[in-house]
């Protein structure tokens, strides 16, 4: 037995590889559809196998267990009850809006009832599958590629000549994402492609009045609100649906008095109805709702009727309200436009979707156009040999009769006749009834008709103008046979109806929010002092105040880290050193002052804040983040464009480590990196240097600290002006240094040293802060005492020069912290 050869690797490198893998193949093999076709891989193996069987419409329905098996031995090689689930999901009609497949038999039902099993289900492609998406897979217009074991070979792409991708939707859950398109109109959609081609320049505007919301199979009324502009402007939002429901007075019966009833008729896409009948008897029996006598399922062949019957003292309009805002009855659709585009997940606008389409259905009439015109081309040769052996029919038969075999016949008729060897087979395989005068002129007219294609073709491929006419007529001609009327409803003011509801499920923070602004005088400004005390204060008294001073002996006026006018609303981040952020809830301090810790987000009360940063509209701005281990990573401001009321984690950290600084940074901006001990390090930021990464990305090394030594702070900024950099030690000594003499380094470089310590046996001296020069910077010792540094008094200093504060500092006590006020920039 030859002996086994063992290699050791890295268990982190082997688990990181091979989740990776794992990852990619989830997410481009299985959980995400095609941007092109609207299909994900098991989809399109599953209509490519039905086509190779031949179930088209016309034919008989075939046993699914059939297709299931073709599937799974030819193209998909993973569990036939998944196969199954997915070819049921393209039957139901409840589920898809223009479903792809033609059941026969209990494909399930909106009660969530299961399907039967495969063995019993037949199915074959629906018209518009058969139409609309495998028509030209045999016109060379998708790349093939072999199946897992290389015996067969299968489409990249199906050929779709409709955007089945908006039409019916989809949803995944990949690794670390997930994609929920909602299903929308064939009329509108196509109506849109239409209004792109003809206006490539057509505003967003303009697309959403011919595309105003999604159409759900299942009916039902959508609430117009932001989320359905946020879904199709930013590729994600949220779409409020409303079940369809009218009150109707019903008789119970003889001898019984007519009561009120609730009939609804339609329900929100995707809700079981047996399960939502149940919550809401749960409800009624734990009393939780008052005034519902019944409910009844009167669903039958003819449509959907659930019956909420009203007691004789209860007011069912107040019954419905309540219905719709403590049940599903009404409730939320997350949709996120997320699809493959060139094998890369990528989440798409509604514009860049439909333009995404375009471009694909562009190219596939091209390869279309193409293929047709190589077959025209032959044909016509073929068609010409054979008018030309018409006109010479004896001398043809005469060369045929002389040779001796078949070889010699095609030779003859070559050299004789002057034609190419495909021009001879033809000729070779004419039937004599050709030679009659009818076939003569069949054959010439068939000849006039080659030709004029053949010009038709040309001009679609050598123009690309008359390439989109026929794309516009095919849409055309698609929305005619398969198009149909909007299902659900569009109902104007869905704002006011979301905020009602969220207002009876909890409190409208929102809505409380705008009502401590108005409260708020616009001549405020936000205050948050050394000892973290957040107030609203008028702008007058601040400077009666004088909170941007400080008398080193008073402590009952402290100074403040923070003073910034409220007129334009502005957003502060809080960061903690968690790698937390939020946005901090200094609204409700006009109202009731109190501690940082009362106005930060769920999910940040109990965390160390280290920064407080004023968000200001500026353009190619990003945020900055670095870790106590040296590591360094930029995000984009995008993405916490749309925080909210919770805390969000924005940088991954390991055990032990926490995040030192949060800095807003612009490109080509010159980061300063200051330890304990005095080092400086100077980089310049570059997308290529620093390009940026997602929340939970840990970062670059960026800086390699010594045994004992720690990060100070990091500060970012252009020099378009010459800045002082100033740092600040323990004992009092500083040193200040013009930013432009500071040399620039590379990532891990050591830099330079800032400052010269001398031997302290009592206290050992290391830098505690370092800031630019701000006329508003205050210092505070551990006996609580303060003191406002004047940085413009200060000279530029060699790092073993050594300045003193006016501060006298006793033996025992030492500087505790410093803090550099923020205010806006007048400039």
């Amino acid at each position: 037995m030859a002996k086994e050869r063992l290699k050791p690797i890295s268990l982190h490198q082997e688990m990181q590889r091979s989740y990776l893998e794992y990852a990619m193949s989830v997410i481009v093999g299985r959980a995400l559809p095609d941007a092109r076709d609207g299909l994900k891989p098991v989809q399109r193996r599953i209509l490519f196998a039905m086509h190779e069987l031949g179930l088209t419409p016309e034919r008989p329905y075939r046993k699914c267990a059939r297709v299931v098996g073709d599937v799974l031995g030819k193209y998909h090689p993973h569990g036939d009850q998944a196969v199954y689930d997915a070819l049921v999901r393209q039957v139901q009609i409840f589920n898809s809006r223009y479903p792809i497949l033609d059941g026969h038999g209990n494909f399930g039902s909106i009660d969530d009832d299961p399907p039967a099993a495969m063995r019993y289900t037949e199915t074959r492609l629906a018209p518009i599958s058969n139409d609309a998406i495998l028509s030209e897979i045999d016109k060379e217009t998708v790349d093939f590629s072999p199946n897992f074991d290389g015996s067969q070979q299968e489409p990249d792409v199906l050929p779709a000549q409709l955007p089945f991708l908006i039409l019916n939707g989809s949803t995944g859950i990949a690794v670390g994402m997930a994609t929920s398109i909602p299903p929308h109109n064939l009329n509108e959609v196509v109506e849109a492609l239409i209004a792109i081609i003809k206006k490539p320049s057509l505003n967003e505007e303009k697309l959403l009045e011919i595309i105003p919301g999604p159409d759900f199979p299942t009916g039902g009324e959508i609430l117009v609100s932001n989320g359905i502009k946020e879904t199709y402007t930013k590729g994600r939002g949220s779409i409020t649906m409303r079940g369809i429901a009218r009150i109707e007075e019903i008789n119970p019966g003889k001898g019984k008095h007519k009561r009120s009833g609730i009939i609804i008729s339609e329900l929100p896409y995707q809700l079981n109805k047996a399960g939502w009948i149940e919550k809401l008897a749960d409800l009624v029996n734990n009393g939780k709702i008052s005034g519902i006598a019944d409910i009844r399922d009167e669903s039958d062949r003819d449509g959907m009727r659930i019956l909420v019957e009203v007691k004789r003292d209860s007011d069912p309009k107040k019954i419905l309200d309540f219905l719709y805002q403590k049940t599903s009855l009404q409730s939320n659709f997350g949709a996120i436009l997320l699809a493959l585009v060139n094998g890369q997940p990528v989440q798409l606008t509604l514009r860049k979707l439909l333009n995404n389409f375009l471009e694909f259905r562009e190219n596939t009439i091209l390869l279309r156009s193409n293929y047709l015109l190589k077959n025209i081309k032959n044909r016509e040769e073929i068609v010409e040999a054979l008018i030309q052996a018409t006109n010479n029919v004896r001398k043809v038969i005469e060369l045929i009769e002389n040779s001796k075999d078949t070889p010699e016949a095609k030779s003859n008729l070559i050299i004789s006749l002057k034609i190419n060897e495909r021009q001879a087979d033809g000729i070779l395989g004419m039937p004599l009834k050709k030679i009659t005068g009818l076939e003569k002129d069949s054959l010439k007219n068939e000849l006039k008709d080659l030709k004029t294609k053949r010009a038709e073709l040309e001009l679609i491929i050598n123009d690309k103008e008359n390439l989109m006419k026929v794309m516009v007529k095919e849409l055309k001609d698609l929305k005619k046979r398969f198009g149909s009327k909007r299902r659900t409803k569009l109902i104007e003011g869905g704002d006011a109806l979301i905020a009602e509801k969220m207002a009876n499920q909890r409190p409208n923070k929102e809505l409380q929010r705008i009502n401590a602004l108005k409260e708020l005088s616009k001549d405020s400004e936000i205050i948050i002092q050394s000892n973290n005390e957040i107030k609203i204060i008028p702008s007058l008294t601040i400077k009666k105040l004088k909170l941007k001073e400080s008398d080193q002996e008073r402590k009952d006026i402290l100074p403040a880290k923070l003073i910034w006018p409220i007129k334009n609303e502005p957003k502060i981040l809080a960061v903690s050193q968690e790698g937390k952020i939020g946005l901090l809830k200094w609204e409700f301090a006009g109202q009731k002052p109190g501690p940082l810790k009362q106005f930060l987000p769920a999910g940040l009360e109990n965390d160390k804040i280290i920064n407080l940063i004023p968000l200001t509209e500026i353009r190619d701005i990003s945020i900055g983040l670095i870790s106590t281990d040296g590591k360094f990573k930029r995000i984009s401001i995008n993405e916490i464009s749309d925080i909210s009321n919770r805390s969000t984690t924005i940088l991954k950290l390991k055990d032990s480590i926490k995040l030192k600084s949060c800095i807003l940074c612009k490109e080509n901006s010159y980061l300063y990196i200051v330890s304990d001990i005095g080092r400086i390090i100077k980089i310049k930021i570059t997308e290529n240097d620093f390009p940026f990464m997602g929340k939970l990305a840990q970062g670059t090394n960026i800086i390699k600290l010594f045994p004992n030594e720690n990060i100070v702070e990091a500060l970012s900024f252009q020099e378009k002006k010459n800045k002082d950099l100033i740092l600040i030690t323990n004992k009092g000594s500083f040193v200040k240094h013009s930013t432009k003499e500071i040399t620039i380094s590379k990532k891990g470089a050591l830099g330079i040293m800032g400052i010269h310590f001398k031997d302290n046996k009592t206290i050992k001296e290391r830098v505690i802060d370092c800031f630019i020069n701000n006329k508003h910077v205050f210092i505070k010792t551990d006996k609580d005492r303060y003191q406002r540094l004047k940085t413009d008094q200060i000279d530029n200093s060699s790092y073993r020069k050594e300045n003193k504060l006016n501060i006298e500092l006793n033996n025992d006590e030492f500087l505790k912290s410093t803090f550099s006020m923020k205010v806006p920039d007048k400039n």
